[in-house]
């Protein structure tokens, strides 16, 4: 299978059924016809074209005569990802980016060869066009983001903030691994992960003017199929981002606990979590669908850890057959908007569909607070960059809730952490 046809394949599919884009690209990596190679090449060439759409139909439309929106939407997305190669990869030589899309048309939509190929070779001559920096549209087509997005991250964090964000949320992300502490330690790890040509460096975050590791969080260069590593199927390691790793270390889990992990699915902090309270104690970790219990026990049981005990369960519900815990992860549902550098089309979501979401966070954090023992700590996390799902449902459960205190409460940002952006606030019941 040919890498460009199969990425124009998964980008129909995404542009007519609005499928998500990680989904859509893990089912068509499962095709074997792609080598190592390919295979990069057809995510890079996926997930770049989907995150940089406003970028590439602003540069596309100078050279059209129509509106995009009457080209069909084989040749649109032909045009996006020829544009993408010539403007974004650096590796691609013009001339195969327009040669090959070219012959892409003359499979999908012979009748559109031409201009595709005249079309493309405009866009490689006068390379990357933006508009000026004092145009009102300059950071959107700069960073492919939608204009309402924009002010909500200005107005929420200032500008300097809102340029990190958007800065951070295109090219390559961090791939960030936790160490399993039970079977390993962070020196061993890159040392066996060295052995597997993998090079792997301690995660660091820039705060306050300096440089500051995240425990046993590890950075991989260049990591390949993590999957097929040894050190992956004996459960040294498992694949969690830095800002998750983080909202787990602010839980203050201890060896025998009894912990609640109540929005769990995958599993990524129920097992940094384990790890941390050195698989003694109990962890109970929930979700509402089976089959993403099922990852979640898999997951543990490649990791070796015993004391995670999976259960269906819906958060947004109070189960009496539940325990009182001494520690309570509530990671609820969000909208996603510290994640669009790894979700790209997250970014061009209608805002006002997310409107009802802090209702459904403050439900479930509601019901968490309620399996807590006094003088728990309870943790309530988005990976979300918008203050009505953060700061406004913590302080509308606090002052609702007399019984509680907030102890802390932070935005991890991106740009500074190196990592997704994600809100963390820790809670503590007082009586």
């Amino acid at each position: 299978m040919n890498p460009r046809q199969e990425a124009l394949s998964v980008l129909l599919k995404i542009e007519k059924d609005k499928s998500y884009s990680n989904i859509a690209v893990a089912g068509a990596l499962k095709d074997e016809n792609l080598s190592g190679a390919d295979k990069a090449f057809f995510t890079a060439l996926v997930y770049g074209t989907v995150e940089r759409i406003l970028t590439l139909d602003y540069n596309l439309t100078l050279y059209l005569k129509q509106p995009l929106k009457k080209l069909k939407p084989e040749v649109l997305c032909i045009l996006r990802m020829g544009a993408y190669q010539i403007l974004f990869m650096d590796k691609v030589p013009d001339r195969a980016a327009i040669n090959e899309s070219v012959n892409l048309a003359k499979k999908r939509a012979p009748y559109a060869s031409g201009l595709v190929n005249a079309v493309l070779r405009k866009v490689s001559a006068a390379g990357i066009v933006l508009p000026k920096e004092e145009s009102c549209n300059y950071l959107e087509i700069k960073y492919s983001c939608p204009s309402d997005l924009i002010d909500l991250f200005v107005k929420s964090y200032g500008i300097e903030n809102a340029v990190g964000i958007l800065e951070h949320s295109v090219g390559t992300q961090p791939i960030t691994i936790r160490v399993n502490t039970t079977k390993t330690t962070t020196k061993e790890l890159i040392q066996i992960l060295k052995e597997e040509g993998i090079e792997a460096v301690p995660h660091k975050a820039f705060k306050e003017g300096e440089y500051e590791e995240i425990e046993d969080a590890l950075c991989l260069l260049k990591p390949g199929r993590i999957e097929t590593l040894e050190s992956f199927k004996k459960g040294l390691f498992h694949v969690q981002d830095a800002s998750s790793q983080l909202c787990c270390k602010k839980l203050g889990v201890e060896p025998g606990d009894v912990v609640m992990d109540v929005c769990a699915a995958p599993g990524g902090k129920s097992f940094t979590l384990s790890e941390m309270m050195e698989d003694k104690g109990t962890l109970y970790s929930f979700d509402l669908y089976p089959q993403r219990v099922d990852l979640i026990s898999s997951g543990a049981k490649r990791l070796g850890l015993s004391c995670v005990e999976t259960r269906v369960s819906d958060a947004a519900v109070f189960n009496e057959d539940l325990p009182v815990a001494d520690k309570v992860l509530c990671d609820v549902p969000c909208a996603g908007l510290g994640i669009i550098g790894r979700k790209p089309e997250i970014r061009y979501k209608d805002l006002r569909d997310i409107d009802n979401l802090p209702d459904l966070q403050y439900n479930i954090l509601t019901i968490a607070s309620r399996y807590l023992r006094v003088f728990g700590r309870l943790v309530y996390s988005t990976c979300s960059l918008n203050p009505k799902e953060n700061t406004e449902v913590v302080e509308r459960f606090v002052c609702e809730h007399k019984n509680f205190r907030i102890i802390s409460s932070e935005t991890v940002m991106p740009h500074v952490f190196n990592s997704d952006g994600f809100f963390v606030a820790v809670l503590e019941r007082t009586e």
